[in-house]
Formats: structure tokens, C-alpha cells, sequence
């Protein structure tokens, strides 16, 4: 297995004309999945009626790194793992969202959260599963625990 393995992946976003009544317009990531060139290169309008526009934005590269193993085996072990995915959305007129960033690390994620970044989800498919479950197998290592007695184990003397 090469050392940094990487897919495409293509999401697509939905935007609702409102979809509440607090809200002029909604957007949600519809779908990730693995793109092998069939949506093109440029980001592009799958639907729009007015209400509901679709769109694909092709092309983001999923690499992997053998540091962020920890990430996929969290992921992976999760009981649903999922396809994580960085999004911005441009509140012009028309208001616009687009993907910044697909990864497969639970630990990525996380740190994309915690700087405020708006991260969401979609479930991944069996065969990128199987891709990520063999770069993780062959790459993380858990470190080992390392178990501390308590004070009360040890000779007064050493504490």
C-alpha cells in the first residue's frame, strides 16, 4: 500500500428556500461519495426549481497519514463511520455554500470544531469503509497504557 493513499470524494450540497419560518434559506450536505472524474472538474447545478437547488462539488482530495491513524480508527470504531466534511457558506444574494475540506479523521474533525469551523456528516459507504479499515490496520498502533499505583501503594518513603 502506497504511503499516503488518497481518493476523490464529490458532496453535494442542498439549499431549501425557507426552511422554516425563521430562516430565508437552509443548506445542508445532501451526499459524500467517491468520485472517479464522472462529475467533472468545476463545482456545477444538478437542480434548481426555484425552492430546492442541488449542487455537486467534485474533486476534494482524501488523503490519509499514517499520524492521523488514530482519527480512522476512531472513525471506523464508532459503530458509524462517517465522511467528515469542512463547509462555509456565503450569505450573498444568492447565498451560496461550498465544501473546504472532506477527511475520514475523527481527531481532524475535532479539531475543526473546536475552531468554530461548521463540520457535518455523512455516512460512509462499505467500500471506502474497507479502504480506510486496511490504511488503519496497517498503521495504528494504540500506545500502550502505562498504569500509575496509587500513593497509597507506594513506601512513604518514595512517595
Amino acid at each position: 500500500m502506497q504511503s499516503r493513499p488518497s481518493l476523490n470524494a464529490a458532496v453535494f450540497i442542498e439549499r431549501r428556500r425557507r426552511p422554516s419560518q425563521w430562516e430565508e434559506w437552509g443548506f445542508r450536505i445532501a451526499d459524500v461519495v467517491a468520485d472517479d472524474g464522472q462529475f467533472g472538474k468545476a463545482a456545477r447545478t444538478l437542480r434548481d426549481d426555484g425552492d430546492l437547488t442541488l449542487t455537486v462539488h467534485p474533486g476534494l482530495a482524501v488523503t490519509l497519514y499514517k499520524d492521523e491513524s488514530e482519527g480512522y480508527y476512531l472513525n471506523l470504531t464508532s459503530g458509524n463511520p462517517v465522511w467528515f466534511v469542512m463547509w462555509r457558506v456565503d450569505e450573498n444574494d444568492p447565498p451560496a455554500a461550498w465544501p473546504e475540506f472532506v477527511t475520514l479523521s475523527y481527531n481532524e474533525a475535532g479539531r475543526m470544531l473546536d475552531a468554530q469551523e461548521r463540520v457535518d456528516t455523512i455516512a460512509l459507504p462499505a467500500d471506502v469503509r474497507r479502504w480506510l479499515q486496511v490504511f488503519t490496520d496497517d498503521n495504528y498502533r494504540p500506545e500502550p497504557k502505562k498504569r500509575q499505583r496509587p500513593a497509597s501503594f507506594v513506601a512513604p518513603d518514595r512517595r
